[in-house]
């Protein structure tokens, strides 16, 4: 018997330069679940290494392979940890195959690794990784629905998905009271405040940019305090996991606002 690892466990094993000595462990509980401390539900376990072992048989760029092996690692260790909150699998057919051949988990997941593989700033692999796993474990959730959060996302920076993770934790970590400045001369201010005016014309945040009258008063000054999350932010937030981004990405996020 061979001693050389499956290549889809391989593949996972790869993204180790951006998830760390984790993915190991993640691989051992997709490949070998008796000799993992960790456990994951057996259908997600083997849509898992169903889409490491086809993406494994191509031949990929070195740092695209590092990426799917990391969002697949990521989406293993967010699993185990809502199996732990009593977040279960669900049990509504996502892992039932259609007609045609089609599973929605593996639609899914598929999607996923695509998008992991052209991320160019490794951090999106992470929360990639994390809303597989949060849509496995959502059964108000369908497949044309990850696919909209997912093509939202494809279109947000980094900086923008740390500010609304700011948004999001407003309650636990209050938001500055100074108001953003209005044309910034300091040109990374300037893309900051334009991150912050996208985030609110997608519809992601409240208030709507304000838009002065003719001949009206100047609308009041937008503080970062005064941002709310809008359901289809609260949607982005919840399914990317962006309460996981780390503190010092959302202070640098929020620092470049001036």
């Amino acid at each position: 018997m061979s001693d050389v690892p499956a290549p889809g466990r391989q593949l996972i094993e790869s993204g180790f330069g951006i998830a760390g000595t984790m993915t190991s462990a993640a691989a051992t509980v997709v490949y070998a679940p008796a000799d993992a401390v960790l456990q994951l539900d057996d259908r997600f376990g083997g849509c898992l290494r169903g889409l490491a072992d086809d993406l494994a048989e191509g031949a990929l760029p070195r740092r695209e392979r590092a990426r799917a092996g990391a969002a697949l690692a990521f989406a293993v260790e967010h699993g185990v940890t809502l199996a732990r909150r009593d977040r279960r699998v669900r049990t509504d057919g996502f892992f039932t195959e259609r007609a045609g051949g089609r599973v929605a988990a593996r639609e899914v997941g598929e999607a996923v690794l695509l998008a992991a593989r052209a991320a160019a700033d490794d951090r999106r692999v992470r929360h990639l990784g994390y809303l597989l796993a949060e849509v496995v474990a959502s059964p108000d959730v369908d497949t044309a629905l990850a696919d909209r959060v997912l093509r939202t996302a494809s279109g947000l920076s980094w900086r923008q998905l740390a500010l609304l993770a700011a948004v999001g934790r407003r309650e636990r970590t209050p938001l500055p009271l100074t108001p953003v400045p209005v044309d910034p001369r300091a040109w990374t201010t300037w893309g900051a405040v334009e991150d912050l005016v996208e985030l609110q014309q997608a519809g992601l945040l409240d208030p709507p940019v304000a838009v002065p009258r003719p001949g009206g008063s100047a609308p009041p000054r937008l503080r970062p305090a005064d941002l709310r999350l809008t359901r289809r932010g609260v949607l982005v937030h919840r399914l990317l996991a962006l309460d996981f981004v780390r503190a010092d990405d959302v202070e640098a996020a929020l620092a470049t606002l001036g």
